[in-house]
């Protein structure tokens, strides 16, 4: 079992922006106008370079190791957006990097990721999950980025957070996708650190939401993976090294169903123009679709990489 994550310093968060400024944007947020429970906004980490809040957390990752580390490369586990995120790191520090991803990535991620020089190796999910599990690929050469177990990933991404509550003093809540718990954990330990109050969700798919197991279980459970559109969700399990730190700094668990992921992704489209994947609309969803009393919402939008054929499907009415 690989040691626990322990919390993350506001400085590390500070220090994180500082490396990652000029290159990671400082997204806007913005008010969904829609009939709810309350305020919603979004933190639009759709409009980053890569399409995905991503980047914040591989650059800060990368540019914090010394110069021998990246000698040979680096490499990551990733169905998409990590993936895209450290081969746009790793083209603009001038190194190689490749990608081990599983083989129902979609398309659109896979060409992305390709685009940027990194170099893909499909594989089957369980070798993939394996890799997630244990922070490495048996014969493969350079420095492994883990995808969201990570603190300096987390520091980047928590980054997110800062810029929440600068731009929003008064939030009164933030729903972020759950999917390693990088960015849950991140943008949790960065806004309790600002407003020790602020509740962070995790939203999660219905009936695939290994983070709502754990804790109704009291430990980390695994759980049937089934793929779907909402790809940036739904793993097998709550990783070890992230429980106690996923326990100790989110609210909870939010649940959004496939039908209502896909309602928010059309209105988000139909609302804002902004195009959201499936597991940047499940905090819009969650936030419709739950009543958590908090009178202004921030839904992470976390990312836009969708494929245009599910797209298109999701903006007729039906779900891929």
């Amino acid at each position: 079992m690989r040691a626990p994550i322990a919390p993350i310093a506001l400085s590390e968060f500070h220090a994180a922006r500082e490396r990652i400024a000029g290159t990671a944007l400082r997204t806007p947020l913005v008010r969904l106008q829609v009939d709810a429970p309350c305020e919603i906004w979004l933190k639009l980490e759709t409009l980053q370079p890569i399409g995905s809040f991503k980047i914040r957390g591989a650059l800060n990752a990368m540019r914090a190791l010394p110069p021998e580390r990246l000698a040979d490369g680096v490499y990551t586990a990733s169905a998409g957006n990590m993936a895209q995120g450290l081969a746009w790191a790793a083209r603009e520090l001038g190194v190689p990097c490749r990608v081990i991803a599983p083989d129902h990535a979609p398309r659109t991620k896979l060409d992305a990721i390709e685009r940027l020089g990194a170099t893909v190796r499909l594989v089957p999910f369980a070798d993939w999950w394996r890799a997630i599990l244990e922070h490495e690929v048996p014969g493969e050469r350079g420095t492994f980025i883990h995808p969201g177990a990570d603190p300096m990933v987390m520091a980047g991404n928590g980054t997110i957070g800062l810029e929440v509550l600068e731009d929003l003093p008064d939030a009164a809540a933030i729903l972020v996708p759950y999917g390693s718990g990088g960015l849950a954990c991140g943008i949790a330990c960065a806004a309790r650190a600002i407003q020790p109050g602020i509740p962070v969700y995790a939203v999660e798919l219905e009936g695939r939401a290994p983070f709502a197991a754990s804790l109704a279980a009291g430990h980390p459970v695994s759980i049937d993976y089934t793929a779907s559109f909402v790809d940036g969700i739904g793993g097998k399990s709550v990783l070890d090294e992230i429980w106690p730190l996923a326990r100790q700094v989110l609210a909870g668990s939010l649940a959004a169903s496939l039908r209502q992921i896909a309602d928010a992704v059309r209105l988000l489209v139909e609302r804002t123009r902004v195009v959201a994947e499936g597991a940047g609309a499940a905090p819009v969803a969650a936030a419709l679709a739950h009543d958590i009393g908090a009178p202004k919402v921030v839904c992470v939008v976390s990312g836009g990489n969708i494929d245009t054929k599910k797209l298109a499907t999701i903006l007729s009415g039906d779900i891929p």
